[in-house]
């Protein structure tokens, strides 16, 4: 008799189900908030080394205040740090405040 045979005779096959599930919750909960408390350490980080004139990362921060990832979106703070790093030479970070001035002006973010 194999082990999925025996398995599949135990009458209270449901308990092994819903301790399967159980541990899979614990464990995807787990790394949902690491995952979580990563990004926000890579937030942290991206505002230092923006602050620092970084130009890759004040892009970043752009794009994340922009669309709202990881931080409450806030198109001021888009523009901002779009036009740092545009006038750190980003090429893209010029077009994105470029079109971002063309929003404004019909009150879009």
């Amino acid at each position: 008799m194999g082990f999925l045979d025996k398995i599949m005779d135990i009458e209270n096959i449901e308990l092994y189900i819903i301790v399967v599930l159980f541990f899979f919750t614990i464990w995807f909960i787990r790394n949902t908030i690491k995952h979580y408390h990563g990004e926000k350490r890579k937030i942290k980080n991206l505002h230092r080394f923006a602050k620092e004139g970084e130009m890759e990362a004040q892009h970043d921060l752009a794009q994340r205040y922009h669309k709202g990832n990881f931080v409450k979106k806030n198109c001021e703070r888009a523009a901002f740090w779009y036009q740092s790093a545009a006038l750190k030479g980003d090429d893209e970070a010029k077009g994105h405040l470029q079109k971002f001035l063309q929003n404004h002006q019909k009150k879009k973010c």
